[in-house]
């Protein structure tokens, strides 16, 4: 008499439609958070919808997971815009006919100083970019999550939304909503089996971090402020993203998982300590001309150096 039940393969995704945020990387070949996850995605057999401001960066993207066999398309999309994000969902959903994942990634270091020198004009463009973003996409993915009869929503924050810090008040002060905005919809949106749930990376080594010149010793000293003393990369924060979206977590909703190799529990400091002073510096795109739109900066303009 035998009443357990064998579980399926694990983190069996076929079927499985993900919208994934910010699915593209500014460097060509190399891996992001938005790129890896939606990598792992396609892997396990998700269709996976690739959403970014910059086409090219994602259809770079959608190159990497046709390799490999997987599915993809990519949808141009400006996720400050409800309009734009309205289109987006549609054109999903006319290509796979459903929506049973949305990962939102995108953010941006953003507006630099304390509340008596921020410039209220990028402080209220950088909190739509990292936060409004990630309520516009929900409201319109929600309802097609309904027809299912379930869901699974999953927010990138960062562990300075849990730990605060200097020398930003806008990114920790924007990833720390997002851990709040997790929680109230989780509890919102649980009586309709939509999950939500949150992770939280800390210093981990990504392109955008490698593209802003970030010297050895800088490095090695964030490595030191974790306690496994080993540097995480875009991949460490994708698992998590793909555990949290799968059928294995169908019992977890409302949590904030930090991805940080354990440096919420030092002593040596917070978040923003190994951070080098932050400038201005124009990427590639825009080399040697004036400072991106608030538009193009979005997800591919000017950022400072040093973002987490």
């Amino acid at each position: 008499m035998n009443n357990v039940t064998r579980p399926n393969r694990a983190f069996y995704l076929d079927g499985e439609v993900a919208v994934v945020s910010g699915a593209g990387s500014r460097m060509r070949g190399e891996i992001g958070n938005g790129r890896a996850t939606a990598i792992l995605l396609a892997r396990q057999g998700a269709r996976v919808v690739l959403l970014d401001f910059n086409e090219r960066w994602a259809m770079d993207t959608k190159e990497m997971i046709d390799a490999e066999g997987g599915e993809s398309v990519v949808v141009q999309a400006d996720v400050t815009d409800e309009g734009s994000i309205q289109n987006a969902v549609a054109k999903a959903v006319r290509t796979y006919g459903k929506v049973d994942i949305l990962v939102n990634i995108v953010g941006v270091g953003g507006a630099m100083g304390d509340a008596t020198k921020l410039d209220i004009a990028e402080w209220n463009r950088d909190m739509a970019i990292n936060v409004t973003s990630m309520m516009l996409m929900s409201r319109h993915i929600i309802p097609e999550m309904r027809k299912q009869g379930r869901g699974s929503i999953v927010n990138m924050s960062s562990v300075s939304g849990l730990l605060g810090g200097n020398p930003s008040l806008l990114y920790p002060t924007s990833k720390g909503a997002i851990i709040q905005m997790t929680r109230a919809m989780a509890a919102q949106h649980g009586p309709e089996n939509i999950r939500v749930n949150c992770v939280c990376p800390g210093m981990v080594f990504t392109p955008m971090v490698r593209g802003r010149g970030m010297t050895d010793e800088m490095r090695q000293a964030r490595i030191n402020q974790n306690l496994l003393k080993r540097e995480g990369d875009a991949w460490d924060v994708a698992h998590a993203i793909l555990f949290l979206c799968g059928k294995e977590s169908k019992w977890i909703t409302g949590l904030v998982m930090p991805v940080d190799g354990g440096v919420r529990h030092t002593s040596s400091g917070h978040l923003w300590e190994c951070r080098p002073r932050l400038r201005l510096t124009c990427k590639t795109d825009y080399r040697g001309q004036s400072r991106p739109t608030s538009s193009e900066s979005r997800h591919s303009g000017c950022r400072k150096d040093g973002e987490a």
